[in-house]
């Protein structure tokens, strides 16, 4: 899980990972997360100075949890995470952003589900509910959003693989956003779930509070 952002268009005093959201840091929230969904090891790259309070908020986790120094993009923290992973190659590896701390275990487990079924790579994916505009220069043309997808995490793949293609990115010098474009720059084929609006990225202070409504909202559900 990465975990190693800063956060700076949050504003919070504390990496972004380790702010609370009803009393729990987005970290923990994530964590238990992907436990629900049926991971059974993680490994969390983390801003390095931070260790004590990474280790405090993941005190308790019912399965084995690693944290390691991330990286200076989140392209290398990934890396450094799957370094850090003791699994076989053959290992079902899913990838997620500790911003995404309320994504439903349902869809953690459709991504791992897609993997362990033979997909080369799963990512899940929400439709484009915004109308879209691509600019080039001083001109803009509508896209057909109903084309479009945007993505989420968790991100899956084998272990073997997706260290393979991180691997082959950073020798060729390519920076990618997320793990998707990794594994389709090594020549994977990356398949589609559903994904879910509460794995909603938190960015920004009006994310937290929209994240705020959906967690009322399950409470009350």
């Amino acid at each position: 899980m990465v975990a190693a952002g800063i956060g700076s268009r949050l504003g919070a005093p504390v990496p972004k990972a380790l702010v609370e959201l009803e009393g729990v840091s987005l970290a923990r929230r994530a964590v238990d997360a992907l436990v629900d969904g049926g991971v059974s090891a993680i490994v969390v790259t983390i801003p390095a100075g931070f260790e004590v309070e990474f280790d405090q908020q993941l005190d308790g986790v019912p399965v084995p949890v690693l944290c390691v120094p991330g990286g200076a993009s989140r392209q290398e923290s990934v890396a450094r995470g799957l370094a850090a992973l003791e699994a076989p190659a053959d290992a079902v590896v899913l990838v997620h952003d500790a911003a995404r701390a309320l994504v439903p275990p349902a869809v953690v487990r459709s991504v791992a589900q897609a993997v362990a079924g033979g997909a080369e790579a799963v990512i899940p994916v929400v439709p484009v509910v915004d109308s879209v505009r691509r600019v080039d220069d001083d001109t803009s043309v509508v896209v057909n959003r109903a084309r479009l997808r945007a993505v989420q995490t968790p991100q899956g793949a084998r272990l073997g693989a997706l260290r393979a293609a991180h691997a082959q990115v950073a020798h060729e010098a390519v920076e990618v956003t997320d793990d998707a474009t990794v594994c389709e720059f090594a020549g994977m084929h990356v398949s589609l779930v559903a994904g879910h609006r509460d794995a909603l990225k938190i960015t920004e202070p009006t994310d937290l509070v929209l994240a705020g409504a959906i967690l009322h909202s399950r409470k009350e559900s």
